[in-house]
């Protein structure tokens, strides 16, 4: 049996395949970055999920493919704590692009991840050519949960953000300025602490941007949500797609929630630089599993 992993920072998505390529079963825990997640608490959260412990000792194979399992010293990292729990399975750990790239395309193209963080590479059908190392969230990130999510902090604090949505921000989340240096800099994961706060522009309707009557000059609904978003892609554009030198050769593919639900300003966005736009898909495990599928029918 085959166990494969796409592991964000925030949420780590799991299934189980026979030899013949049919799931098991699907289950999920909390993320497993290695390089912020401290190694007990990686192991933790792996032991807690009951459905893996009772597959610990009869998996033969785990490919795990995570964010901050690009570079070698974390990479390593994950290898020993899921060797030490999957007894008996040859484990492989990539980052999280490579993910990214089979669930997206098998022919060239540039392939980007917009989740909790964000990240691009160039695919050129066989090999993955990442030339621009990820700096992680501090640095990095644009356009990312963690990125939206500080976005929001610092117009708050620096009363920049429009009152009525400032009072709403005020209902949602626990805005004292020791709580929120706890989680930054004391607890696990402050990129993931981070993304959560960039809910508030995506989770309910009533405060997305009214994309279609903003495009044909409608009345605007949350103009200040729309002008956030935009920044932010443009940025990754100019950071993380305009760096290739066949960006208007082959086409754009995004994985990741906010790549899913900021669509309609990607596509406006790629209009002005005359970029092309492939898939965007939300969760890059579904698109592993037919990566899966498809090897196990050329095996046979």
């Amino acid at each position: 049996m085959t166990l494969i992993t796409d592991g964000g920072s925030t949420k780590c998505d799991w299934v189980l395949l026979d030899n013949s390529g049919n799931i098991v079963f699907k289950t999920a825990t909390l993320g497993l970055n290695p390089a912020i997640v401290p190694k007990e608490e990686l192991i933790a959260r792996i032991v807690e999920n009951q459905t893996l412990n009772d597959v610990f000792k009869s998996v033969e194979m785990l490919d795990f493919y995570g964010a901050g399992c690009g570079t070698a010293t974390p990479r390593s990292i994950l290898k020993e704590v899921l060797q030490g729990l999957f007894v008996k399975a040859n484990v492989n750990v990539y980052g999280d692009m490579a993910a990214a790239v089979f669930a997206t395309t098998t022919a060239p193209g540039i392939v980007c991840i917009l989740g909790t963080g964000s990240n691009s590479c160039y695919f050129d059908g066989t090999e993955i050519h990442s030339p621009i190392p990820s700096l992680g969230f501090i640095l990095m990130d644009e356009a990312s949960g963690n990125y939206f999510g500080k976005k929001l902090l610092l117009n708050y604090f620096y009363q920049r953000m429009p009152s009525e949505i400032a009072e709403e921000f005020e209902r949602e989340f626990n805005l004292g300025a020791d709580y929120i240096k706890i989680n930054l800099y004391k607890k696990p994961n402050p990129n993931a602490y981070l993304a959560s706060f960039a809910q508030f522009i995506f989770r309910q309707p009533g405060r997305q941007p009214n994309f279609e009557k903003f495009e044909s000059g409608g009345k605007e609904i949350n103009p200040y949500f729309y002008a956030l978003i935009k920044e932010g892609i443009l940025n990754f554009i100019e950071y993380r797609i305009l760096c290739y030198e066949k960006a208007h050769e082959v086409p754009v593919h995004f994985i990741g929630s906010i790549a899913h639900f900021s669509e309609k300003i990607i596509k406006e966005c790629f209009n002005e630089h005359n970029l092309e736009l492939g898939n965007i898909v939300q969760r890059p495990i579904d698109g592993l599993i037919d990566y899966y599928n498809a090897k196990i029918s050329n095996r046979k």
